[in-house]
């Protein structure tokens, strides 16, 4: 240790001459003498490397700092104080190598720099070939989109309920993170149904087209059961007559209106809410009740005709079902649909749909949509049926 002994005094002298080029030579010098004999070292000798380097680098500048960081950052033995110091630079090109790649990092340690530090020194942690569960939930509290995106991508990355919870509330809105969530193995099946229920078709079947055999099986089994769910749903008959006889009784009491539909839609009273909006769309009841089962946006048709506003509508579709509900991205597409579409249009299409569902299923009916909008004059704003 004679060489290291003679550096400590060149060290000095290096730090009371002031020469910024003096400084960055010696650091050179130590760095290599670590990096030549670090495979053999022991953690004694490597704490005095520890404490020369600590001294040093209080005043070297950041171009020499960014040059130690990618020197030491894949040193499974690197200097452990020097690290840490690198590690919380505000610099992301100093902190950013050691972050990614350095084992000396605990996980108390990335926790407090994910939870005080910038986003490029989050997106830094992201990339780390391990990351533990107390760690992820903090980068996915406080990262931004690109964080939780790496994150997801990350098959070293492991989350608690809660960390999953949260990507797959926020992939409601973002189909490319749905896309990389749902290629995890790892992701509970709960959570990974209520991503698959909300995900857009096409978001589904890019997932089966790149999922591995075995995630792919996964997949395939939640997308039959949510398949199996809804069916069960839609498939029974209801019977309206008493909800017909209390929704007919409150009319006459002048009692119906936008906002008894609303509070019927809210508590997801299903034969009540489909009574008050036949009544109010002048709809007939298989019609409304047949509207209410598709997927598509024909439901809009009786929602416009009756003159509903948005929010009631919003709530229509989303109470429907009590094991399915419509993605953020449906919803926003519907409330696009809803607002082009006018109240005429909707009557009209409204009569045209009560002619031609007497003798036939309701989906037909829909599929000839668009030569009904021919012969008005324009397209009208409502899917076909899926």
């Amino acid at each position: 240790m004679s060489a290291q002994q003679s550096l400590i005094v060149e060290l000095e002298d290096a730090i009371k001459s002031g020469s910024s080029e003096k400084r960055v030579e010696t650091l050179r010098r130590v760095t290599d003498l670590f990096l030549y004999d670090a495979d053999r070292l022991n953690e004694a000798q490597v704490g005095v490397f520890d404490d020369v380097l600590c001294h040093l680098i209080k005043r070297i500048e950041t171009k020499a700092l960014v040059e130690l960081s990618g020197h030491l950052a894949p040193v499974d033995n690197s200097p452990i104080e020097v690290i840490r110091q690198l590690a919380r630079n505000d610099e992301i090109a100093v902190a950013g190598p050691v972050l990614t790649q350095s084992a000396r990092l605990t996980t108390g340690d990335l926790v407090e720099i994910a939870g005080t530090k910038s986003q490029q020194h989050m997106l830094a942690i992201s990339e780390r070939k391990e990351i533990e569960e107390s760690v992820t939930d903090v980068l996915i509290d406080r990262g931004d989109r690109e964080v939780a995106h790496r994150l997801a991508r990350n098959a070293g990355a492991r989350f608690s309920e809660t960390g999953f919870t949260s990507l797959v509330r926020n992939a409601e809105t973002d189909q490319s993170l749905a896309e990389k969530l749902g290629l995890r193995i790892d992701i509970p099946l709960r959570l990974l149904r209520d991503l698959l229920l909300k995900a857009t078709e096409a978001v589904r079947d890019r997932l089966l087209s790149l999922a591995s055999p075995e995630a792919k099986d996964q997949i395939q089994r939640v997308l039959a059961k949510i398949s199996s769910e809804v069916g069960r749903e839609a498939a029974p008959s209801h019977d309206f007559t008493q909800a017909q006889t209390g929704i007919l009784a409150m009319k006459k009491e002048g009692r119906l209106d936008e906002s008894a539909l609303l509070e019927f839609a809210n508590r997801r009273l299903y034969e009540q809410m489909v009574a008050a909006l036949s009544m109010l769309s002048l709809a007939s009841i298989d019609l409304v009740a047949s509207l209410m089962k598709s997927r598509n946006h024909g439901l809009l048709v009786p929602c416009k005709a009756a003159g509903l506003k948005w929010p009631t509508v919003n709530a229509i579709l989303c109470n429907r079902f009590s094991h399915h509900t419509m993605s953020e991205i449906d919803l926003l597409q519907a409330k696009e649909d809803y607002s082009r579409l006018s109240q005429s249009s909707a009557q009209r299409v409204l009569r045209f749909w009560q002619v031609h569902t007497k003798n036939r299923p309701v989906d037909h009916a829909i599929e000839e949509l668009d030569k009904f909008a021919a012969m008005g004059g324009g397209p009208l704003p409502i899917g076909r049926a899926t």
